[in-house]
């Protein structure tokens, strides 16, 4: 007799999320992961939960905006339900804008966000005012209220907990039972292109840092390509390198040091803070750049949910629905880019 409706191979943010979705719809689940609850990049640091910018609109932004705006309500019943604290606020960004030009475009896409944000949140601009901005050489800085922040480790141990309150298995070992889903993160992807003879994915190595700082009610700031995120706990996240090419999938380095260095830059209020910790994982990047969603394409009744690589946490909820509303009721609500086909 089966016991199990749904194997979730995978404990980052991908699986641990399908699983409660399911979970929430009354199926018996049980994650497997040899290495535990967000052993891989799930369990960093940073928790930039940021929109693209409001133009352009395609199906990939249409699906994060959709999920960002889901994310309040799906973090809060993870946490009334398992007791944990992810982390999440939806406190904004600023942005620092570069000149004239920069200038004219922000503030047309405040027009283009009064559209497509559908009055849900803003995207304006105004004046450098605080210690807490970034280093703007125009003076102006983009604020929207569209991002949130939550911290990756924790939200992953979040949903670890509500599994466990909604009696759902996490454990490291166990044979597949019912339909399963592969959410293994950039080895699942590596595995895949060496079974199929061609690249779908890669992983994307990425380096950040943890400050003592307490900034906990500010926005977070994107300036120098750096995601500057202030923690309720009273700590600072910066991030991330892209490193495509690496030998040691968590070790940290000069570049780490450099990531620091434009970090303090950016914002001279971060110069004195401690370091906490330096962190770096390997986060898991589609062939299509989109995430990798839909039926396996080599094993028969099996689902996969990958390459969320740096808008992974943002995508989640509305990751999780589709994905249950597929293996669960067969209601297939995957956006054409991102299906598995998309990648292989």
């Amino acid at each position: 007799m089966t016991m199990v409706d749904v194997t979730v191979r995978g404990a980052g943010i991908f699986g641990l999320a399908c699983a409660w979705a399911c979970a929430k719809r009354g199926a018996r689940v049980r994650v497997v992961d040899p290495h535990g609850v967000g052993a891989g990049a799930s369990g960093g640091i940073v928790g930039a939960l940021a929109p693209h910018v409001p133009e352009n609109w395609n199906e990939k932004k249409a699906f994060q905006f959709e999920s960002l705006r889901m994310s309040g309500p799906f973090w809060a019943d993870v946490a009334e339900v398992g007791g944990g604290d992810p982390g999440y606020a939806r406190t904004g960004r600023l942005q620092p804008v570069a000149d004239a030009a920069a200038l004219v475009l922000a503030r047309g896409r405040a027009a283009g966000a009064a559209d497509l944000w559908q009055g849900f949140a803003d995207w304006s601009v105004e004046r450098s005012a605080d210690d807490w901005a970034p280093a703007s050489a125009s003076g102006w800085v983009i604020r929207d209220t569209l991002s949130a922040r939550l911290h990756p480790r924790r939200a992953c141990d979040a949903l670890a907990r509500a599994l466990t309150a909604k009696g759902a298995d996490i454990v490291r070992d166990a044979a597949d039972e019912g339909v399963v889903l592969w959410a293994t993160g950039w080895q699942g992807l590596e595995a895949l292109s060496e079974t199929l003879g061609r690249r779908v994915g890669n992983g994307v190595k990425g380096q950040a840092a943890l400050l003592r700082h307490d900034a906990r009610d500010a926005p977070q700031l994107f300036a120098d390509g750096l995601h500057i995120v202030p923690h309720a706990d009273g700590t600072v996240a910066v991030g991330s390198t892209s490193e495509r090419e690496f030998s040691d999938p968590t070790g940290v380095d000069a570049q780490c040091e450099a990531l620091l260095e434009r970090a303090r830059e950016a914002l001279p209020i971060l110069r004195d803070a401690e370091v906490l910790e330096r962190w770096a994982g390997v986060r898991p990047r589609a062939r299509s750049r989109a995430p990798m969603l839909g039926r396996h394409p080599l094993a028969e009744g099996a689902f996969i949910a990958n390459g969320g690589f740096k808008i992974g946490f943002g995508m989640t909820p509305k990751v999780a629905e589709v994905m249950a509303d597929l293996m669960l009721e067969e209601r297939d609500g995957i956006p054409e880019g991102f299906r598995v086909e998309a990648s292989i």
